[in-house]
């Protein structure tokens, strides 16, 4: 048999980043997992060396997948796995990815690197999961949502010792070009890397969003769920350190606190679906956090459930990714409306459920997305405005006085809605040129003879300021007609909307204040007028 084992192993079970063949396991599940473990380390140290040649390195794992074929092999590592009959068939595709790694050093997007994990990192809890007699479809799905997101958390851990040592890239070239390239993106003072990274670990938290329910799934097998429970928790952990500090310009790793904390946790000790929402809610902190304040219990739960959902189609459309990958992410929502499968889209279809919100309204939102999706965006008319701020804005208010109680209020929600995107897209003008998207209708541009080009040269346009005071005069009637038509309905219930309308007229009026011309500075809430809208969620002021 060609020679397989390249030299002392890169690391042994006791050093991986996540738990493999814990203490936790029961003996001998974990005989069999280590005897799972130690083959497929050994093909991973030769795909991964750096002194083996391509060539020999194939012809090494071919080797190895030979004696995985032979129940009578002599070879040590698979013959022990034949004895113990594990982990031969995920093993053989976890071989089809070191195969890979030994010919390919790049990705073009994600869906590669996904199709990757899938054969790299996902068989490994596959294997798990039938050692513990485990075959649900569920089981199966958050499974792999978890071992892809650690290996996804790995490659993005390892950027540069990978590139260094072994000249292999994992994060897709296709989002490396919106940096420069891959020589800009490593480049340590490229500001545009941490838009990239941030993309690409909200993908990988949505992988743990779909692995958070495993431990539940599992609690059968008391040891299995306490080893996910530990081993999702260390993915957050390692999640939020990636997002407070940048991997190219130094390690980024987990220490021994962060262990501790997470052996401390049960078999099913992560937070359910409810708190770990509550948390991303929190982290946004979002002036619609303080509306939403003013409610309490499940409704207060699934207004949280559809912030969040929007928040995650916004931040799909906005991050730094390309817009093919932008419409693929967008699509998978889609399908999550049908089948919630992870914790955002478990808690929106709490909403829909207890408080009546439409499906129509979720999919009117991802429409909204996609078209913020587009790499250069442009509105025809004034008539494409109107089914935009539809989209985006008024599916909110539609959702949300229902989940307030009163849905006899839904045409005053759409308009409100309508009126909150205004003063969006009029705060938010130069920001969004930055990006090529202009809102303003080109049917008003050329009104104004300022005809289309980049965003720049439109802002700058000298009729430009003019527009925008004309759908300023706009937004500033819909404000005094939402405040007219409010004490037709029920104003207590309304609370939230009446809390959000404070803070966004609040903007509004310092953006009227500030003109349309010159540098528009972002208009931002002061501290005490937080603490009033903090005030009045809580009733204390009206």
């Amino acid at each position: 048999m060609t020679q397989a084992a390249p030299g002392a192993p890169n690391r042994d079970h006791d050093t991986e980043n996540f738990p493999t063949a814990s203490l936790m396991l029961a003996r001998p599940v974990r005989a069999r997992v280590m005897a799972f473990y130690r083959f497929v380390r050994m093909a991973d140290d030769i795909a991964d060396s750096a002194t083996i040649a391509p060539a020999d390195k194939l012809a090494r794992l071919d080797a190895m997948g030979a004696a995985l074929a032979d129940p009578a092999t002599t070879f040590p590592e698979a013959a022990q796995m034949h004895a113990l009959a594990v982990g031969t068939d995920e093993a053989t595709l976890m071989l089809d990815a070191f195969r890979q790694d030994a010919r390919q050093a790049r990705y073009e997007d994600w869906a590669a690197l996904e199709h990757y994990c899938a054969r790299s990192a996902n068989p490994v809890g596959r294997m798990l999961l039938r050692l513990h007699d485990v075959a649900s479809d569920a089981g199966h799905a958050a499974s792999d949502g978890l071992c892809t997101a650690l290996q996804v958390l790995n490659h993005l851990q390892d950027l540069v010792d990978d590139r260094a040592a072994i000249g292999r890239v994992y994060m897709p070239q296709s989002w490396m070009a919106l940096a420069g390239g891959e020589a800009a993106f490593f480049d340590p003072g490229n500001p545009l890397r941490r838009e990239i990274l941030d993309a690409a670990l909200d993908r990988v938290e949505e992988q743990l969003d779909r692995a958070q329910d495993l431990p539940r799934l599992v609690a059968g097998a008391w040891r299995l769920a306490w080893q996910s429970s530990i081993t999702i928790a260390l993915a957050r952990r390692l999640l939020a350190k990636l997002r407070a500090a940048d991997p190219v310009l130094g390690r980024v790793a987990l220490g021994r606190p962060d262990f501790a904390r997470a052996a401390l946790a049960g078999p099913l000790g992560l937070p359910a679906d409810a708190p770990l929402v509550a948390g991303r809610v929190a982290r946004a902190a979002s002036s619609f956090a303080r509306g939403m304040k003013a409610l309490r219990g499940e409704r207060r739960r699934a207004l949280w459930g559809v912030y969040a959902f929007c928040r995650a189609v916004d931040d799909i459309a906005d991050g730094a990714m390309p817009e093919a990958e932008k419409r693929r992410f967008l699509a998978d929502w889609r399908a999550k409306l049908d089948q919630p499968d992870c914790v955002l889209s478990r808690e929106l279809a709490f909403a829909c459920t207890a408080f009546g919100v439409p499906r129509a309204e979720c999919e009117a939102m991802i429409a909204g997305m996609e078209t913020d999706a587009a790499d250069r965006l442009r509105i025809e008319d004034e008539a494409g405005l109107y089914l935009y701020c539809r989209q985006v804005a008024g599916s909110v208010g539609a959702m949300a006085v229902r989940i307030f109680g009163a849905p006899e209020a839904e045409q005053w929600g759409l308009r409100l809605g309508h009126t909150f995107q205004l003063t969006n897209i009029l705060r938010d003008v130069d920001e969004d040129a930055r990006r090529e998207r202009v809102y303003i209708p080109l049917s008003l541009l050329r009104e104004a003879g300022i005809a289309d080009g980049p965003a720049a040269h439109i802002l700058a346009a000298p009729g430009f300021a003019a527009i925008c005071a004309r759908l300023a005069a706009q937004a500033e009637a819909g404000f005094a007609r939402a405040a007219a038509e409010m004490p037709q309905y029920d104003t207590a219930a309304l609370l939230p909307a009446k809390v959000m309308m404070w803070g966004y007229e609040r903007l509004f009026r310092r953006m009227l204040q500030r003109g349309w011309t010159g540098t528009r500075a972002r208009p931002r809430l002061t501290r005490a007028e937080k603490l009033r809208m903090a005030g009045m969620a809580l009733g204390l002021r009206a």
